[in-house]
């Protein structure tokens, strides 16, 4: 009998998902270049700026955009681009201390209560679902009409705003990981549990809690911008770029770059988080889909 030879045939190229991947290349990296461009501008920024940030500069309010005045100018007849550079170490400086506070004390409580008896699970458990039901900007309002409004406080209702969404992301992540082999091991061994949780939990989570901290990052921008727009963030003469937005809010109708360009860095600053996080999520997943 004559044999029949079947030749096996090429899987076939999945064109679109290396587009995909490429698209996806570029956009994260046009979201690291403006968290680089925000974070430089969050330094060097009151140095850079060509005024004071209260000075008033010119007799027109709500000035278009001209040479002397790169953004224009504020209700007041202030240099906008001054007031910008100086603002956006508010805005950034605040929302990065009060997520890093925040993802650290998350994770700190997580690895905490994987590892310690169940009692002290729930009690801790049961604290964060506590604060997790009260929305950020209903608790803003309670801690600003209750203790006043000063940077301080902003930073101190932040953290507790979005600790426990840290907590539980973080803990989900450490129980699975506190089930596996190695860490029983571990304890077999007899070491601590703070040994544990440093040592054989914390290293295998850092990846994800790091990009909860990006997404952390980028909810409290809007939180501090909101909280300023209702005039309740950061207080004259200092602003930020939500306090910029509400202070020049008559010049809505009339399209001034006072209130426009503070809107597009909000915009730019959370959306460039966003692309940057997205990349950094689909090269972890591409990287534990290849292992």
């Amino acid at each position: 009998m004559n044999k029949i030879t079947v030749k096996p045939t090429a899987a076939p190229l999945n064109l679109s998902a290396g587009k995909l991947s490429h698209g996806t290349f570029w956009l994260g990296l046009v979201g690291a270049a403006m968290c680089v461009i925000w974070l430089l501008v969050a330094i060097f920024g009151p140095w850079l700026a060509p005024h004071p940030v209260g000075e008033v500069v010119s007799d027109n309010v709500f000035d278009s955009i001209s040479a002397l005045y790169p953004f224009g100018t504020d209700y007041l007849g202030r240099d906008m681009l001054s007031r910008v550079l100086i603002g956006a170490r508010f805005t950034v400086g605040l929302a990065l201390v009060a997520a890093v506070l925040a993802s650290g004390l998350g994770t700190g409580c997580a690895l905490l209560s994987v590892v310690s008896p169940k009692w002290l699970d729930e009690v801790i458990s049961r604290l964060m679902d506590a604060f997790i039901s009260i929305p950020s900007k209903m608790l803003a309002l309670i801690m600003v009409s209750a203790f006043g409004s000063s940077v301080t406080l902003l930073i101190c209702t932040a953290v507790l705003s979005y600790t426990p969404g840290a907590f539980r992301v973080a803990r989900s992540m450490a129980v699975n990981i506190e089930a596996l082999e190695y860490v029983q091991v571990a304890r077999t061994r007899g070491e601590r549990r703070l040994y544990i949780a440093c040592m054989e939990i914390l290293p295998n989570m850092l990846n994800p809690v790091l990009t909860d901290l990006g997404l952390r990052f980028g909810y409290i921008v809007l939180l501090l911008s909101g909280m300023s727009f209702l005039g309740l963030g950061v207080q004259p003469p200092d602003a930020d770029l939500g306090s910029l937005v509400r202070e020049n809010i008559g010049g809505l109708n009339q399209g001034a770059p006072a209130i426009v360009i503070p809107a597009l860095a909000i915009g730019t600053l959370t959306i460039g988080v966003n692309l940057l996080i997205d990349q950094l999520s689909s090269l972890r997943s591409r990287r534990s889909g290849g292992h």
